[in-house]
């Protein structure tokens, strides 16, 4: 992401594939092997604690994924699999992330450093595990929210303005 000063800043996140749960692991403007590293042991700290264990890590080949950070991965019980050379639709899921949060969201926001960005993503990843629905799970969130029953009669909605405005949600008004 460049913000509007040219600075370019990288995100560090990872998507679970099965709920397409969304998390932002950090964000820099000079990602290095011992930043993505430590930010790996805060993700396996932050994931140590689940029903189901992660299994699976798939990633691309670059160098800033060296060999601590799959160490990190391999003590949590993690296998590493490298995505393969020249093949796109092997990175599908993430691909079609950063196209998400660019089109819906970073296109439209000017971003004036690592903070602010921060805050942008944390912000919409919320709105995007919480409330967003995903026809790859037949409308659900990835949070797994239950779908409202029926009404009888029109509740009064409630809109809740995030990111000034860029995103709307909806929910009923206490009565």
């Amino acid at each position: 992401m460049e913000t509007v000063f040219l600075r370019t800043i990288y995100v560090l996140f990872f998507i679970e594939v099965a709920t397409r749960r969304v998390h932002i692991a950090g964000v820099t403007r000079n990602p290095d092997s011992g930043w993505v590293t430590q930010q790996g042991r805060n993700l396996s700290a932050e994931l140590d604690g689940r029903m189901q264990p992660v299994r699976f890590l798939v990633r691309d080949r670059d160098s800033k994924f060296s060999g601590p950070f799959d160490e990190v991965l391999r003590t949590e019980g993690v296998a590493t699999i490298l995505t393969p050379i020249r093949a796109p639709r092997a990175n599908a899921f993430a691909e079609r992330w950063v196209r998400t949060v660019r089109q819906e969201c970073l296109d439209h926001v000017l971003i004036l450093g690592r903070r602010h960005l921060e805050r942008v993503l944390w912000t919409y990843v919320d709105h995007y595990n919480r409330q967003r629905p995903h026809r790859g799970l037949d409308l659900h969130t990835p949070a797994g929210r239950s779908t409202p029953k029926p009404l009888r009669e029109l509740p009064q909605l409630r809109r809740k303005a995030l990111l000034g405005g860029l995103i709307n949600e909806y929910g009923v008004a206490a009565a």
